[in-house]
């Protein structure tokens, strides 16, 4: 089932999704400052291929000083907007019946979103 939703993710929006990460993640990784923002942001973008069948989970060091000052830059520079519009499209999707489950893999996506650091996609 999960490779079922995974392909239908993709065809309407998880391809662009994913790759729109991906494709920010590298222009951060150009600039020197930028490279810990783009990993994670490319690795946003590679749970947003297929995240059917897969869950969000912290590492043993998610709450290490340097990934909490790395999460607080990351909320206030991008993580409020990229969860925001995972909410959006989650609700937008949750208001018809079919949608519910993208509309929960986009709810899943948001904690990863906000706090990357420290947080896998297994």
């Amino acid at each position: 089932m999960s490779l079922l939703g995974n392909i239908v993710w993709l065809i309407f929006g998880g391809f662009l999704a994913g790759l729109g990460y991906i494709i920010g993640g590298i222009a951060l990784c150009i600039t020197i400052v930028g490279i810990p923002f783009g990993i994670q942001a490319i690795k946003i973008g590679v749970a947003t291929f297929a995240p059917f069948g897969k869950e969000v989970n912290e590492q043993e060091d998610a709450n290490s000083v340097t990934n909490t000052i790395f999460n607080m830059l990351w909320l206030l520079l991008f993580g409020w907007e990229i969860a925001l519009a995972h909410l959006i499209h989650g609700i937008l999707l949750a208001v018809t019946i079919i949608g519910l489950p993208f509309a929960k893999q986009h709810f899943k996506l948001i904690p990863l979103a906000l706090f990357p650091f420290g947080r896998g996609y297994e």
